[in-house]
């Protein structure tokens, strides 16, 4: 018999373990998460619980520019303008959340797009 790992299962592990991540006005958290189709990215003050910036892949302006891209190039352009709202509402500095995922593919895509514009972490 095949035993089959539940991939979601070790993600939810892997975040459990990482659940110390926590933003504050000053230096608030960049929460990623992937769907096989889709990509969001959020960028939260956990002291108030307030999400700052949402940008995902489903809004219609995004779907636009996004049209006819790999998945790993849509996910580096989310990255990248949710650096610019970020930038246009005075944060420069975020906690990088990766929500269990690990670090490559779609979710450092995110990551370097929201570098390119100037977002630190």
């Amino acid at each position: 018999m095949i035993i089959r790992e539940d991939k979601n299962k070790a993600r939810k592990q892997r975040a459990k373990r990482t659940s110390d991540i926590h933003g504050t006005a000053v230096r608030p958290r960049l929460s990623v998460y992937r769907s096989t189709s889709e990509i969001y990215a959020q960028i939260i003050n956990d002291d108030t619980g307030e999400t700052l910036v949402a940008v995902n892949s489903l809004q219609k302006e995004m779907a636009k520019k996004l049209e006819g891209k790999t998945k790993k190039e849509q996910s580096f352009i989310i990255g990248q303008e949710a650096g610019k709202l970020a930038l246009a509402k005075k944060i420069k500095e975020v906690v990088f959340d990766r929500n269990g995922y690990v670090y490559e593919g779609r979710i450092a895509q995110v990551a370097e797009g929201a570098r390119e514009v100037g977002l630190k972490f």
